[in-house]
């Protein structure tokens, strides 16, 4: 079992290294990779290793008295909370708390019961597969043959929580309803709202600006903002949102942006100020355009 004794090393020295690490997603990628890397190289030091068959799955399904559903890939889950929100599909950024042992019962990783955001089309193919059979809310866990996990011979056992499908554009066009807002929307998916149109020069994506701005999160609250004076930054060195959306802004101009992770801080953010997959709202003073 040499092989799946260094996995678990690995995953331990791992998952220390990400607790004690503010950006967490970023690691627990680095988690995952490290382990495809390791499984790689000792598949091919490591001949003696059995590999773990359907029938291995079969017999820990029975052994644990578990109601699972074979799907034709040959992943197997078990659903023991339905949930009530919408279920992920292939494309979908999510936060999940996830438990990871194998089938003698070895816990190799175990995140935050809150959960972590990621993308879900990065991860194995048994949890893109797994997690798309549960809504929000739900729980349960996927019993992911090799083929569907790192492809090393070991069958690996995961409990999962999906905690939230981040949607956020229905999240931006709740808060626009709620909020009252004459807001429109760019190609990109950034909205924007434009209280006073200004009178001078309209940036370009090289620009130098200065700009007054206050920004928050959905729920109202602020990480971070200017003085009145407000700071004078490069476009092009920015956040994509603001690169984009200053743009749409002449020189005395004022109003919001309304940014989707993807052109913000996407689904890593920058824990623990701004959530992974947050939505950032900017109010904001365009006041020198140079």
């Amino acid at each position: 079992m040499k092989k799946i004794v260094l996995l678990a090393i690995l995953f331990s020295f791992l998952i220390t290294f990400v607790t004690n690490t503010q950006i967490k997603m970023k690691n627990y990628i680095i988690l995952f990779l490290s382990i495809t890397l390791l499984s790689s190289c000792l598949s091919n030091e490591d001949n003696n290793i059995v590999a773990e068959t359907e029938t291995d799955i079969i017999a820990y399904i029975e052994n644990n008295n578990l109601d699972a559903t074979r799907t034709a890939s040959g992943l197997y889950y078990v659903i023991t909370k339905e949930g009530t929100g919408q279920s992920p599909v292939f494309a979908s950024d999510v936060i999940v708390s996830i438990k990871g042992s194998f089938l003698d019962g070895t816990v190799f990783s175990e995140n935050n019961a809150n959960g972590v955001p990621v993308r879900l089309r990065d991860q194995i193919l048994g949890i893109v597969e797994g997690l798309q059979f549960f809504k929000e809310g739900g729980e349960g866990i996927l019993l992911i043959p090799t083929e569907l996990g790192f492809n090393d011979g070991v069958a690996l056992v995961i409990e999962v929580k999906l905690i939230d499908v981040i949607d956020n554009n229905a999240d931006i066009l709740e808060y626009i309803a709620t909020n009252n807002l004459d807001a429109q929307k760019t190609e990109s998916g950034l909205y924007y709202v434009i209280d006073k149109e200004g009178n001078g020069a309209r940036p370009n994506a090289a620009s130098s600006v200065t700009v007054a701005y206050q920004g928050f999160l959905l729920d109202g609250t602020v990480f971070d903002q200017s003085d009145a004076e407000g700071i004078t930054f490069d476009l092009n060195a920015v956040i994509a949102g603001w690169t984009e959306g200053l743009q749409l802004f002449k020189e005395g101009g004022e109003g919001t942006l309304i940014i989707p992770n993807e052109l913000g801080y996407g689904i890593t953010g920058i824990p623990p100020t701004i959530p992974g997959g947050a939505v950032l709202i900017f109010d904001i003073k365009l006041l020198k355009t140079n």
